[in-house]
């Protein structure tokens, strides 16, 4: 077998891994994937239903700096305080902690290696990914795709 097949074929089966064991979790708000694709954009579904990413730089919630929470697009559920947002430089929303409660975590194993992901708890909807270089108190950075978010003010 050819090393690029190999690895073609190695990313597919780890994509539909992936998709598969977020799928058999069993989450509190459930829709159909024609109802997820009529709800969200094709770029909020593919990173939010299909485990994408958007391009860094291009979410306005990187540079919301206002008092409030951020909620989830997917089931409206309160994800990140924006206390504790910062500046990570990455393009992307970061925070150095979710409220307690509201994410999950799984391994996303790809060919850059082990990641943390992050999902919404309520529908399984793909955030972003959770690493160990974040400041104090948590010393984590949830890199999170804005087009998940919805900021609502205090």
């Amino acid at each position: 077998m050819k090393r690029r097949h190999f690895l073609s074929a190695a990313t597919i089966a780890l994509g539909f891994s992936r998709q598969t064991a977020l799928a058999e979790q069993s989450f509190e708000v459930t829709r159909t994937d024609a109802e997820w694709r009529a709800m969200l954009s094709s770029s909020e579904y593919k990173v939010m239903r299909k485990e994408g990413t958007e391009r860094a730089f291009t979410s306005p919630l990187n540079e919301e700096k206002g008092t409030g929470t951020f909620h989830c697009r997917g089931c409206d559920l309160a994800l990140y305080k924006s206390e504790t947002k910062f500046d990570s430089g990455t393009g992307w929303p970061s925070f150095y902690a979710a409220v307690d409660g509201a994410v999950g975590n799984k391994s996303d194993i790809s060919l850059f290696g082990v990641r943390t992901e992050e999902h919404c708890i309520r529908c399984g909807s793909h955030l972003g990914h959770v690493f160990d270089d974040g400041p104090k108190p948590t010393g984590k950075r949830h890199c999170i795709n804005g087009v998940c978010l919805v900021f609502r003010p205090a």
